[in-house]
């Protein structure tokens, strides 16, 4: 059996995934403002995930906003979540019970320092993402397009 903070980023992969895929197949169908709007979204979901990862690891990550100055391209974007998920996968699945509870300290892209576990660190990656994720549905929703699955029922029935 997985351990939660485990299940949690599979899940992430997993909803992120999905959610490139419905918005590669249908870009085309929402107008250029929305398009960037949605392209916004997945691009400040990744780059809070990137920053992040650089704090578990206790490095510089280079962002000075939780988003990119330029969106990149949809392909950037999807072979990049790709990878930082897959990291995100197998980090967390090494990581001992005394490991999570780690106190990681560490300062904001506003200059605001922090500290979180690695535990609470994940937790934030893992809900952050699902409410934007919600967020671009919305967009897809309004436009007549069907999000992927997100839920963890959804998830948990996939994995099966």
């Amino acid at each position: 059996m997985r351990n939660p903070h485990s299940q949690m980023v599979c899940l992430k992969q997993w909803a992120d995934r999905g959610l490139y895929d419905v918005v590669a197949q249908n870009i085309d169908k929402l107008d250029a403002g929305e398009a960037a709007i949605v392209l916004r979204i997945l691009d400040h979901i990744h780059v809070v995930d990137q920053i992040f990862q650089h704090h578990l690891q206790r490095l510089k990550h280079g962002f000075g906003a939780p988003r990119s100055e330029k969106i990149p391209e949809l392909r950037t974007l999807t072979s990049s979540m790709r990878k930082v998920d897959a990291w995100y996968a197998s980090y967390v699945g090494n990581l001992s019970a005394q490991e999570l509870e780690e106190p990681i300290d560490f300062v904001f892209t506003s200059g605001k320092a922090a500290r979180m576990t690695r535990s609470e660190i994940i937790l934030h990656v893992s809900l952050h993402g699902t409410y934007h994720r919600g967020n671009a549905g919305l967009i897809l929703l309004k436009n007549g397009i069907q999000p992927n699955a997100d839920s963890v029922t959804d998830f948990l029935e996939t994995a099966a």
